[in-house]
């Protein structure tokens, strides 16, 4: 599992770090909010510190809910009740405070895991004629066999999850590239109308002008 620790403290943060690899996690550390904003996409889980030195790690927690439903435990050594009420209620999926025992951490962990796989749509989603397996990464249509870059295939993905449903140029940037520079708004362009191309199914990539696509009705 890929774990993004968001966490200014050094000592902190190697100590985590050291404990998360040791049973078999692939730690990534951010120092501060910018770096969680910009790293976040390619995780599978995020541990939150709220005291970050550039921007209150609340606000970084709204931020992501607004363009990801990625796991986050918060941890903190918040422990007042608003902090804590305020966390959750921001989508925190767990919110612990410091100083944090390992064994409850990584219970935590499991369950929040567990309850994101719980929720989690479905692997195989049909659009029209057109197959997209999400856990094999497999796109079919009309049966036949549709070869996609890793990026064309991320984009597909994120609209399948939403499949019928606007999704925003910004929250499509942000998922597949972590970014919403100008460079990659154009790199956005690009890679959809080859994803338009390869599928040849006419009508089922919408794009929602001034605001981002739609795949499927």
């Amino acid at each position: 599992m890929r774990v993004l620790l968001v966490e200014d403290d050094d000592g902190m943060a190697d100590a985590l770090a050291e404990s998360l690899d040791a049973r078999g996690h692939v730690v990534t550390r951010a120092a501060c909010g910018a770096d969680a904003l910009d790293r976040h996409a390619g995780a599978d889980l995020l541990l939150l510190d709220l005291g970050l030195p550039d921007t209150d790690g609340l606000e970084v927690l709204h931020r992501i809910r607004q363009v990801s439903a990625v796991p986050v435990v918060v941890l903190t050594a918040r422990d007042d009740e608003r902090s804590v009420v305020q966390g959750l209620r921001l989508g925190a999926d767990d919110y612990l405070t410091k100083p944090v025992r390992l064994a409850e951490l990584l219970a935590r962990i499991d369950a929040v895991l567990r309850r994101a796989r719980e929720g989690a749509g479905p692997e195989v989603v049909l659009v029209a004629d057109v197959e997209i397996d999400l856990a094999a990464r497999r796109v079919r249509a009309g049966g036949a066999e549709v070869t996609l870059t890793t990026k064309e295939f991320a984009l597909l993905a994120v609209l399948a999850g939403h499949r019928g449903t606007a999704v925003s140029r910004q929250q499509l940037m942000d998922e597949v590239w972590g970014d919403a520079s100008l460079a990659v708004s154009r790199s956005l362009d690009v890679h959809l109308t080859q994803v338009r191309a390869k599928l040849d199914r006419p009508g089922l990539l919408t794009t929602i002008r001034g605001f981002g696509y739609r795949l499927g009705d």
